[in-house]
Parts: C-alpha cells; structure tokens; sequence
C-alpha cells in the first residue's frame, strides 16, 4: 500500500461511542481475567482499598465499547456498522491477516461502575515494515474516554493493528 494511503487514514475518526460502565460486566471481566479481588465486584472492598466505588480491571477500556452501549446514550457521531472495516478492508482485499500487536492504557483517573463515559476513536499512525519477505502494514488506533458532561479526561486506550501479507 503506497504512503499516500497511508497518510489518508490517518486521523481517520473510528466514531464516538457513549457507554455505561456496569458493575456487573466488571465482576465478570475480572472472572474472565482470572482476577479473584474483591474490589471488582464488592463496593465495600473498593473502599477498604481506597477507591471512590468499583473499579474496572486494568485491561477493560480495551472491550468498553462493546458493554454498556445504550442507543439512547449515543451522538450523531456513534459509528454505524464497523468504521475499521473502512480502514482495514482495502489491506484485507489483498489478503493476509490481521494480528493485534499491542495494547497500552494511560489512565488519568481510575475507571468506575456508574461513570458514563465517551469514548472518541482515531487512527493516529499508519506505516509499513518488511520482515522475512512479508509486508506489515501497522494501524495505530487511539481511543480518548471522557467523563460525560464534563470531558474530564478518564482513559486513553492506544492499539496497534497489524496487517501481514
């Protein structure tokens, strides 16, 4: 794929997406994740420990999007379908797979049951590297959650997509 396609998606808007962070899908995320502490799933654990109320597990914003998505909580900026197919499609029409390189979390404050957060995705890198005679296309794919009605910064998950053919 040229650079000149590359530079194109890139600050390509993957959508807003509103979400309602349940103490439930925390309880069963930690489970998931083979993580035992209370404090994900009893609030008086989480205050013995410090917090203001039940914290997600570290790894959570990377599946946020998928819980807690009301229709009635979304913008006119929530995707419709899958916006990274728009990304992805022309690299997968040549074939070849795709891997998820890495995942990293900057956290501003923790993630807790009952926030309403709003997650705004981009991409915000995209290059190419030869190895073994393969072309790997990299997707850097940033997502900014904010504290609803206020924008308070919450949590920035950065993912990086890889491409092989």
């Amino acid at each position: 794929m040229a650079d000149d396609v590359l530079d194109k998606i890139i600050g390509k808007p993957t959508g807003t997406t509103v979400v309602t962070v349940e103490r439930g899908q925390l309880g069963l995320f930690a489970q998931a994740v083979k993580d035992e502490s209370p404090i994900y799933r009893d609030p008086r654990a989480a205050a013995a420990a410090g917090l203001p109320g039940i914290p997600a597990p570290p790894t959570y914003p990377f599946v946020m999007g998928n819980f807690g998505v009301f229709p009635e909580l979304q913008t006119e900026e929530a995707p419709v379908g899958n916006p990274m197919a728009e990304v992805l499609g022309p690299l997968m029409a040549k074939g070849g797979i795709i891997l998820h390189g890495e995942q990293e979390f900057t956290y501003h404050r923790p993630v807790l049951a009952g926030d309403v957060l709003v997650g705004e995705g981009k991409v915000v890198d995209a290059y190419q590297k030869e190895s073994k005679g393969k072309t790997m296309t990299f997707v850097v794919v940033e997502t900014a959650w904010s504290q609803r009605g206020t924008g308070e910064p919450v949590c920035t998950s950065r993912m990086n997509i890889i491409h092989r053919i």
